[in-house]
């Protein structure tokens, strides 16, 4: 539009549609930044020493370590590891919540960011080996119990 033409439109008419082109950019701002939110993504990757172990995170098998699962929640989870020859360990392992995701500041991580955050956790469990306790020892245990019972001591 040439400023001959302006000259020619009302004054009103003008602010009119400057306040219409603003309106509409940043009604698509908005837009854009709903469309390209960021979001948090949470991923938990648990270890063991040896590698190998079965993993349950909350009673729910998710693999042999290493081995990364994605979670919702920051929380508090029971973490069983089982391997063949070594004891198995459980341990109530707390998934620490970062700043960003402290209310009310996880609204806008995990809604308005214009880009994805990845959250990781890593975890390493040092597993002990199993005691094989011989069997004469054991029968010899028993035994003594069984005497000093029946002596009432």
């Amino acid at each position: 539009m040439s400023d001959s033409c302006l000259s020619d439109t009302p004054v009103y008419w003008r602010d009119t549609a400057a306040i219409t082109k603003r309106q509409c950019l940043l009604a698509l701002l908005v837009l854009l930044a709903f469309t390209q939110s960021g979001c948090v993504h949470r991923r938990m990757t648990i270890r063991s020493i040896p590698a190998g172990a079965l993993v349950k995170v909350d009673g729910d098998e998710i693999g042999y370590t290493p081995v990364s699962v994605d979670f919702t929640y920051y929380a508090t989870r029971e973490i069983t590891l089982t391997k063949d020859g070594y004891e198995t360990q459980t341990v109530m392992q707390k998934v620490k919540t970062p700043w960003y995701q402290v209310f009310p500041l996880d609204a806008v991580s995990d809604n308005l960011l214009p880009f994805e955050v990845t959250n990781r956790h890593d975890f390493t469990y040092q597993l002990q080996p199993k005691v094989v306790v011989p069997t004469e020892e054991l029968l010899n245990r028993g035994n003594m119990l069984r005497n000093e019972t029946q002596i009432g001591q």
